[in-house]
């Protein structure tokens, strides 16, 4: 018999940072109904990441799965060598989940790390990763011994260093994002130095690379910090859509609730009006923790009906029903802590080449949230996005990342929606998140950096006031500019 999992009937959690796709973007095409499509040819001299919408050239790129240490270092210092010589830029990755070229590094050295190491410190509760190794893996060696990422993203499959560079949060509570539990890291430099970045010893430039978008240097390793695995209960709340804000602050207020999310109604008809709560607290038995598991067969049905909402207002309906009232009867059982974040981005992945999936995340202070709804409401029905799930999760306040996106306790607002791959498409989704992030600006609140590039240079600069501070300092320790992606050439070199 299927099990009947929580992420199973509520249908995916909603992805921090990415979501999938190939190479989808190049020269223009016509369409049966006159608009212009964005599908274009394969091309092995390009590169393009999560939106399938950034076929951009480059010299070259490599994946390497050697194990921390000289070999590594070596081959990392002769990608930058022969990059200086013909003054190319150089980036390095993981998976590129990311949705605006942040990943890429245009006519350059284009650098995968693929190593699944995970050395586990049960007695100082942390482990040492591979920059390049994915969460599942890193769930993998953890689990057997007790223990979880302390904080990860919401799915498995994105590298552990890359969630590092864009500082990503998940959905345990009442953490900051995920650098905020990295005690260390190890980089190689522009010049090739191999150094170790902590908040002891080259504080700044630890600072910098959290949440930096490798624009610092080429990660290798880290030691972060890991919680215990344990079996949790859920508890599902229902309440009207403008109060959820408040109302997640005051459940975490008592320290009890281990992992959290909430989810608004997506159909036109209530839209953003209702929304769900769901809490995790331990359960009083903590014996026997089984072996992580995911959703397995009926993610996969789940899928379907979640793809089956595009322009179906009926099923959208629907899916609400089973989320906010079926779901906490069927799936309300405990699960452990680790199977609840062990699961791949890629099971919502739609298989349709003339659409993509965009996420848009924004973070507003839970008593601001009200506001964030109406701004959505305004914005959202009238524009031509098709708006699949909204995701809310609690990040506590980072005061240490340059590029800080809280830098006070936020609300985070993942929103996934499926964009029509047209110039048409691609128009209306720049024109509706410019809008989007004007009202989000207006109410104090930030917008996430790893999406589309779609925000104007005043836009960027009003929600990361420390970015000129970051490109000075960036000229300063990286003065051949060897470090850039399509982020620093949208927003950061002109500064």
């Amino acid at each position: 018999m299927w099990k009947l999992t929580r992420r199973a009937l509520l249908f995916g959690g909603g992805a921090a940072v990415g979501a999938w796709g190939a190479g989808r973007f190049g020269p223009a095409l016509p369409t049966r109904d006159g608009t212009t499509s964005l599908i274009p040819p394969a091309n092995a001299d390009t590169l393009n990441d999560a939106s399938g919408l950034n076929e951009t050239p480059i010299f070259r790129h490599v994946t390497l799965n050697d194990d921390v240490g000289d070999v590594l270092v070596a081959r990392l210092r002769g990608e930058l060598d022969e990059a200086r010589e013909s003054r190319r830029p150089v980036c390095l990755s993981a998976a590129r989940h990311s949705m605006g070229g942040q990943s890429i590094p245009r006519g350059g050295h284009a650098i995968t790390c693929d190593n699944g190491f995970v050395e586990p410190d049960t007695a100082n509760g942390t482990y040492r990763v591979h920059s390049g190794a994915r969460w599942g893996q890193v769930i993998a060696a953890l689990d057997p011994l007790g223990f979880s990422p302390k904080v990860m993203q919401s799915n498995n499959d994105f590298g552990v260093g890359s969630t590092f560079a864009v500082n990503a949060h998940g959905w345990p509570v009442p953490h900051g994002p995920m650098g905020s539990t990295v005690r260390e890291f190890r980089m190689v430099t522009h010049d090739g130095d191999w150094i170790t970045c902590s908040r002891e010893e080259n504080a700044d430039l630890f600072a910098m690379t959290m949440g930096g978008y490798g624009l610092t240097g080429l990660i290798t390793d880290l030691t972060v910090e890991m919680a215990p695995n344990r079996r949790l209960e859920p508890d599902f709340v229902k309440l009207p859509g403008e109060n959820l804000g408040l109302a997640f602050a005051d459940a975490l207020s008592d320290g009890s609730i281990d992992m959290a999310y909430g989810r608004l109604n997506v159909d036109r008809d209530r839209f953003f009006q209702d929304a769900l709560l769901i809490t995790y607290r331990p359960s009083a038995d903590q014996t026997e923790l089984p072996p992580a598991s995911g959703s397995g067969t009926l993610a996969h049905i789940a899928r379907d009906i979640f793809r089956a909402q595009l322009g179906n207002e009926t099923v959208k309906k629907g899916r609400w029903f089973v989320e906010s009232t079926l779901s906490p009867v069927i799936t309300g059982g405990a699960a452990t802590r680790n199977s609840l974040i062990n699961e791949p981005v890629v099971t919502l992945d739609d298989g349709d080449p003339s659409r993509t999936d965009i996420l848009h995340e924004y973070f507003i202070a839970p008593d601001r949230f009200a506001d964030f709804v109406r701004v959505c409401q305004r914005v959202i029905p009238s524009s031509y996005q098709e708006l699949l799930n909204i995701t809310l999760r609690y990040v506590q306040a980072d005061t240490e990342s340059w590029l800080s996106y809280a830098p006070e306790p936020r609300i985070a607002a993942v929103m996934l929606f499926s964009q029509e791959m047209t110039t048409r498409g691609e128009e209306d989704m720049a024109r509706m998140t410019r809008a989007l992030i004007d009202g989000v600006l207006d109410i104090g609140g930030s917008y996430y950096l790893p999406y589309r590039l779609h925000a104007t240079q005043e836009q960027f600069l009003r929600a990361y006031p420390r970015a000129p501070e970051f490109a000075a300092k960036k000229r300063e320790i990286d003065p051949d500019l060897r470090f850039r992606n399509a982020l620093w050439d949208r927003y950061l070199e002109p500064l």
